[in-house]
């Protein structure tokens, strides 16, 4: 068992390259310079504030030496950033960072770490300089472990993706440890629920300067703007022009009626395909991340995207594993060109090529937003300020409203905490979310349904100002720490301002294109959404009448020859759409376009006749 006077030996005495060392960014030395001076000065809690893809895990692997004075514990989130933490800080590789930014010379005497996984013990634990965890792990199995533990166990306590601290799961952490110091790293200081994330903000290094320095994407926003839009709202029809939808869309049901209507998605998918293949120009394969609102709602976007001949694929929590790390492996392969997500691949993923960020949903808060838009900011080619390849885009519809979280957005940066209460909301509401807290079956349409949209303009915002000079500044230092001589390249500023000016000046869509879709294609996504959607309207038949999906109840009313609820009321319901449409089972492929939109438009109303008749037949089984 390694005692505290050698961990603390370990930690202060082992020359470690840091300071000066040009293997590591600016925030990363930095970061370990403000976290030294407070912990050495008496510092108990601080707070770091660094954006996604500028090196936090390198950060964590750093801060032990010369502040630790006993055993150190890392709790991340979740595995994805756990297992990331552990290789880093894993000695035996030869990939560790260590080696890799040449901090230490000699990793013979460690730091060793020990992983709290399902086979670790606490013996473990007591060999270990560096201790590695995710906070369900820690926390929610708390008699496994932190009883375990002395109240000195641990000196410092390094939190990841600090913005959760607050939680009471972490909160029962530090209060085991009174006497451990707690260094948060977020990139958001600021929880969705208005609880303040706990510590002295100690650093900052901000988004401006993480994408002038090329360690994130340059990003963009663009948003639809329709001069004019046609909508109705239970029955009665509407015009608004773009001023007024800028009114309207502060309301909750005029934004929910947006996200969730087709004509606008359509406008969002047409957009943000056009910045896709802008960005594959230069030949580099850039993919596509959506976020949706709901299940049923994601599976709407994917058939946009596949009749404009985008292959794409959902993921969402729904899924068993297996299906969840196929689609995975089929976007980092390429096969895939986008990905519609609905609460899924959050801290921790990583997949650079992912440039494009389609919003389809209206947030309600900032932190989501920001964890959402950071899946598209990790950079393509590193240390590459201005490269073309390094451009991100978020697109959106401006009736969604929520340009405002890309205002607060760059706010960040100013470091005014007096906004900050004013831009988080204690609710982060999922419009069209696949259950329903009322007990009554959601229905499938929204109460506003937009017919048709204008669209004349694009609204675009980018992050960086081009005539900034710290531009070039951070390029031409950037360019001399990878030891390049720029004069011998005939690069002086004026030359390097005029080759950077060229590539950020590159045409950008500007002008709205409707992307044309092959009849036969639409024909084809329409037959599959009525599958899908009549799937959902029966699965939420089911909720509403009180029954489980795998349950009998329903199957052995008998007539449908199903083996549980779920399947008989899917019976039910393709029977009745059949009906409607005048039609036996084997005629579904042969319809044409008309019939099957006719049939989606009717599925609620034959979900009610549906419910009803099996609210009947229930109540008289039952007597």
């Amino acid at each position: 068992m390694l005692t505290n006077t050698e961990i603390a030996a370990l930690f202060q005495e082992t020359p470690a390259a840091i300071r000066g060392n040009q293997s590591l960014r600016e925030p990363q030395q930095e970061g370990w310079t403000s976290a030294m001076e407070f912990f050495n000065g008496g510092g108990q809690r601080a707070i770091e504030q660094i954006p996604v893809g500028c090196g936090k895990t390198g950060l964590i692997s750093v801060l032990p030496f010369g502040i630790a004075r006993g055993r150190v514990l890392v709790i991340a989130p979740n595995l994805t950033i756990r297992d990331q933490i552990a290789e880093a800080v894993n000695v035996s590789s030869s990939d560790n960072f260590y080696r890799r930014a040449g901090v230490l010379a000699d990793m013979s005497a460690g730091p060793f770490r020990a992983v709290l996984d399902a086979d670790a013990n606490l013996s473990d634990c007591d060999d270990a300089h560096i201790v590695v965890t995710n906070i369900h792990q820690l926390a929610e199995r708390a008699d496994r472990w932190l009883p375990h533990f002395s109240e000195d166990y641990f000196d410092l306590i390094i939190v990841d993706e600090g913005h959760h601290n607050a939680a009471p799961s972490w909160q029962n952490v530090f209060a085991r440890f009174p006497s451990a110091r707690v260094l948060s790293l977020t990139a958001t200081p600021f929880r969705a629920d208005e609880q303040p994330v706990e510590g002295e903000p100690i650093y900052q290094y901000t988004f401006r300067d993480a994408m002038q320095c090329g360690y994130i994407k340059e990003m963009t926003s663009s948003n639809v703007a329709p001069s004019e839009l046609y909508f109705t709202y239970r029955g009665d029809e509407y015009q608004h022009t773009l001023s007024e939808v800028m009114e309207m869309r502060e309301n909750d049901w005029y934004s929910k009626g947006v996200a969730l209507a087709p004509q606008s998605n359509i406008s969002i998918v047409d957009h943000s395909i056009q910045w896709l293949r802008h960005l594959q120009e230069g030949g580099l394969p850039h993919q596509l991340i959506a976020v949706a609102c709901s299940v049923d709602h994601a599976r709407q976007i994917r058939g946009l995207y596949q009749e404009r001949g985008i292959n794409t694929r959902e993921i969402h929590s729904g899924q068993n594993a297996d299906e969840r790390e196929e689609v995975l492996r089929e976007l980092r392969n390429g096969t895939l060109d986008a990905i519609v997500q609905v609460q899924m691949l959050g801290e921790g993923f990583d997949h650079p090529r992912l440039s494009v960020a389609a919003v389809f949903r209206p947030f309600r808060s900032l932190s989501p937003y920001i964890q959402f838009v950071g899946r598209a900011m990790r950079v393509n080619v590193q240390n590459a300020p201005g490269h073309a390849d390094n451009q991100g885009v978020i697109v959106s519809h401006v009736g969604l409203n929520i340009d405002r979280f890309w205002d607060d957005f760059k706010s960040i940066d100013r470091g005014d905490q007096e906004l900050i209460h004013d831009w988080l909301e204690s609710d982060e509401i999922v419009p069209g979310g696949d259950s329903d807290s009322t007990g009554r079956r959601r229905r499938l349409a929204h109460d506003m349904d937009v017919t048709q949209e204008i669209i004349d303009r694009f609204l675009a915002d980018p992050y960086l100002d081009p005539a900034d000079d710290t531009l070039i500044d951070n390029a031409m230092n950037v360019l001399r720490e990878q030891g390049l001589d720029l004069e011998s390249l005939g690069l002086d500023r004026s030359e390097l301002q005029r080759r950077l000016g060229q590539a950020r000046h590159r045409p950008v869509p500007d002008t709205p294109e409707r992307i044309p879709v092959q009849p036969q294609a639409h024909r084809q996504m329409l037959r599959r959404r009525l599958n899908e959607q009549t799937r959902s309207a029966a699965n939420r038949i089911c909720d509403a009448l009180g029954q489980r999906a795998a349950g009998r109840r329903i199957a052995l009313l008998g007539g449908t020859g199903a083996q549980n609820n779920l399947a008989a009321v899917i019976v039910l319901m393709n029977r009745a759409v059949n009906t409607e449409l005048g039609i036996e089972n084997n005629e579904r492929r042969d319809q044409n376009t008309q019939a099957l939109e006719r049939a989606i438009s009717m599925l609620d109303d034959i979900a009610d006749v549906v419910q009803n008749e099996l609210e009947g037949k229930l109540a008289d089984a039952s007597d």
